[in-house]
């Protein structure tokens, strides 16, 4: 009777295991939206944190392991985890997480990017051809893919839709109200000049409206020459910035000269969930991130 009653312990877990789907996240700001979404009945991982680059990751025997037993793969898309995502996916074998498949999703394909080139030139640094990526950096952009992927969550486990459901509206109320907070505490920030390390702000100075001055980086992914830094003073000279801003996981050099060289200060912001110490979900992201941009400017 004991082993009777073991064995129907261990099948009773093994249901409940299985009943739970895999999300397998390229970045820490979809896992955490994904674990908002789909509460105790999802276990979401992140392939990357908050302090690598995304673009550039090695699809390491571990991460390969974990794509394997995904249900789910939740990423960016628009060529941002092009480096390493389709050799994942390959080695996996794991065709719930193929292109084209019910398990694949990407977070770009269900909101408008900007940036999209007029022409494509490798020569003139890492340009994206779909647009811009960085779209997690706008809680606009992260209110539509939410919607997106508790429609994909629905499909995935239809037994459980009414529970996603619940958990989607929770979450879009919570939200909701959380950026008109963050939209009457950043009134201060609008028309501020200011400096980017990298064009991957594009979308929070769109939402903030912010002014964007100039770019450390002339060619984008390409660390900035001493001439590219320079030509920058020049035209700090004619326009002046309040502050230059760069992700936590890039190299503060650039920033740190330019911060010398002039009167301006920098921002150290997050980017995404585990940027920082206070980033440890999307909601206290954006909190930190303009807590971090409304420091008075010494």
């Amino acid at each position: 009777m004991r082993v009777f009653i073991t064995s129907l312990l261990l099948a009773f877990t093994s249901l409940t295991v299985q009943a739970e789907v895999s999300i397998f996240a390229c970045e820490p700001e979809w896992a955490s939206l994904s674990q908002e979404l789909g509460g105790d009945k999802v276990t979401s991982y992140s392939a990357t944190t908050g302090l690598q680059d995304p673009h550039y990751i090695q699809a390491r025997p571990s991460l390969i392991a974990k794509a394997r037993r995904a249900d789910l793969l939740v990423c960016t898309g628009a060529e941002l985890e092009e480096g390493w995502l389709p050799l994942l996916q390959r080695k996996s074998g794991n065709a719930d997480i193929q292109v084209g498949a019910a398990g694949y999703f990407m977070a770009t394909d269900f909101v408008q990017l900007t940036g999209v080139p007029s022409q494509l030139d490798r020569s003139q640094g890492h340009i994206h051809a779909a647009g811009n990526p960085h779209i997690q950096t706008s809680p606009v952009m992260v209110l539509a893919v939410a919607k997106a992927l508790t429609s994909r969550l629905q499909q995935l486990d239809n037994a459980n839709q009414a529970y996603y459901q619940q958990r989607w509206l929770d979450f879009e109320q919570r939200w909701q109200a959380a950026m008109t907070t963050w939209q009457q505490q950043a009134k201060p920030l609008i028309g501020m000049p200011i400096v980017v390390q990298h064009d991957n702000w594009d979308y929070l100075i769109s939402w903030l409206q912010l002014e964007k001055v100039g770019r450390l980086e002339a060619k984008p992914g390409v660390p900035p020459t001493v001439q590219d830094l320079s030509n920058v003073v020049k035209q700090l000279k004619v326009t002046p910035a309040k502050f230059v801003i760069h992700a936590a996981y890039q190299s503060p050099r650039a920033s740190n000269w330019l911060v010398e060289q002039t009167s301006i200060d920098k921002r150290v912001l997050p980017f995404t969930v585990g940027g920082n110490d206070a980033a440890t979900d999307l909601f206290s992201l954006f909190d930190n991130t303009l807590s971090l941009l409304l420091e008075t400017t010494k």
